[in-house]
């Protein structure tokens, strides 16, 4: 199965969509990667889903992607002693660390380290920023605040700390949990949530110890101001605007959104588009046309992937979300502008490498000539990565013979993975990439065929070979 596109889709999944019929319904309608959310559902859940992942992938005869998404810290408040309080504008509250149920003058606040990152004139967001306060006195074990948004408040409410950098591990007890659980599951991607620095991907780094490949997640504003730093400790990158616009201003989200996907492309790392994509087709089996336009604006940013969440997870409507994303992706790939709009968001790549101007040189020799599709022979992953960040518009059949670096390559680009032999010489190399490019349809017998690979054949290390080819002619011409 070759996709017709080349932004990929991430589906979440879920009570709605766990049972092995539905994700085979959903691989085949597009989904390329599909996440496990351990913020909900047991590990038995998960590891039932990726049962039915990779049964799916056997029947589509693809390889298929699969990202544990890590819960992280979690801010809550405590409970109030006669339900919910109102509150308004103006008003003058306490919060503290006093366990006793609050009432409309206090409530607790059982995070210390939110005191000890408060200062006075600090912001404090509630139940996803409806409530909006003001710090008015700081203490290490109490805060005094003014109200400036807000009618009530309730039991277990969220909170935010909007620019202010928490000084606690992102790593919950919780997380290394379900991360030592998602390891030995053998999940492909991990991804962070609550970064703030770049020794948040560090620590995850070192703790996954190269058995998955990590994902921060960019839901911080503190992330933002360390964002260079971060994304050189990744693998990959997710814009999560659902958190990131809580801690936000509205009109600050889309700038992030473009700063992340640019930042992102430059290092050639996957980057995904996350959070309310198709929001209304939780209940609805179409979407809003402002959510099909928000859909096509991060193809034209040329973001590697876009992910469903509740859409797929427990909507009504799974296999109908996967279906129009795909089709709005489609749509705006088969844009005569889409290639010169998508460029045009790209800045200067980091070509301080052979590797990087050979590649570079590959899009452009494929670009000046009918060149069907460009084949990538690639131990680790690197070589087909390289050529993702530049985004050629021929299809890339990234060979491997590792199975872990094919599921990790369907998050990228334009990448179509599979698995294939290591080449024993320079004839191997091309009568197999040539074979193999017909047989999936990607180039036509005789058709233009550029390939990519590293030698000696089989050892890690960057792309030094170029060899332009020609696939097999049909028996009889």
């Amino acid at each position: 199965m070759i996709r017709a596109r080349r932004a990929r889709i991430v589906a979440t999944l879920g009570p709605a969509s766990r049972d092995p019929e539905v994700v085979l319904a959903l691989a085949r309608a597009g989904a390329d990667v599909f996440r496990l959310n351990f913020s909900h559902g047991s590990h038995e859940d998960h590891a039932e889903a990726l049962k039915a992942i990779r049964a799916a992938e056997k029947a589509i005869d693809r390889p298929i992607g699969v990202l544990a998404d890590l819960q992280g810290p979690k801010f809550r408040l405590g409970v109030f002693k006669d339900g919910p309080v109102e509150i308004k504008p103006g008003d003058r509250f306490r919060l503290d660390l006093d366990p006793t149920p609050g009432d409309a003058t206090r409530v607790c606040m059982p995070h210390p380290e939110l005191f000890a990152a408060m200062s006075v004139g600090a912001k404090l967001l509630l139940d996803d920023g409806k409530v909006r306060l003001k710090v008015i006195e700081a203490g290490a074990d109490h805060a005094e605040v003014e109200v400036v948004q807000g009618l009530r408040l309730s039991d277990h409410k969220g909170i935010s700390l909007p620019g202010g950098v928490i000084n606690l591990s992102p790593l919950t007890p919780k997380d290394r949990e379900d991360l030592a659980y998602a390891l030995r599951m053998g999940v492909d991607w991990v991804a962070l949530s609550f970064v703030q620095r770049a020794a948040d991907m560090a620590e995850l780094r070192r703790l996954v110890g190269g058995k998955a490949a990590v994902l921060a997640k960019i839901e911080k504003p503190s992330a933002l101001i360390d964002l260079g730093a971060i994304l050189d400790q990744c693998d990959g990158v997710m814009v999560a605007r659902g958190d990131l616009g809580v801690e936000l201003e509205p009109e600050e989200v889309p700038v992030a959104q473009k700063t992340i996907i640019r930042a992102a492309r430059v290092r050639g790392i996957p980057v995904i588009v996350a959070t309310q994509m198709l929001e209304s087709m939780i209940t609805a089996p179409t979407p809003t046309r402002a959510e099909a336009s928000d859909v096509a604006n991060a193809v034209y940013e040329g973001a590697d992937a876009l992910m469903l969440s509740a859409e797929s997870a427990a909507g009504g409507f799974p296999l109908e979300a996967v279906t129009m994303m795909n089709r709005i992706i489609e749509r705006v790939e088969r844009d005569p502008a889409w290639p010169g709009l998508m460029d045009a968001e790209q800045h200067a790549m980091l070509d301080d490498h052979d590797a990087d101007a050979l590649v570079a040189a590959a899009r452009r020799a494929a670009d000046a000539g009918s060149t069907a599709c460009l084949v990538a022979f690639t131990t680790t992953g690197v070589t087909a990565l390289r050529l993702a960040r530049e985004r050629p518009l021929q299809p890339v059949l990234a060979l491997t013979d590792d199975i872990r670096v094919a599921r990790k390559l369907c998050l990228a680009w334009g990448i179509e993975p599979r698995l294939g032999v290591q080449p024993q010489s320079l004839d191997h190399l091309t009568k197999g990439a040539t074979t193999l490019a017909v047989e999936l349809g990607l180039a036509e017998p005789n058709g233009r065929v550029l390939i990519l690979a590293g030698t000696p054949f089989g050892s890690p290390g960057a792309a030094n070979l170029l060899r332009l080819a020609h696939a097999p002619a049909k028996r009889g011409d």
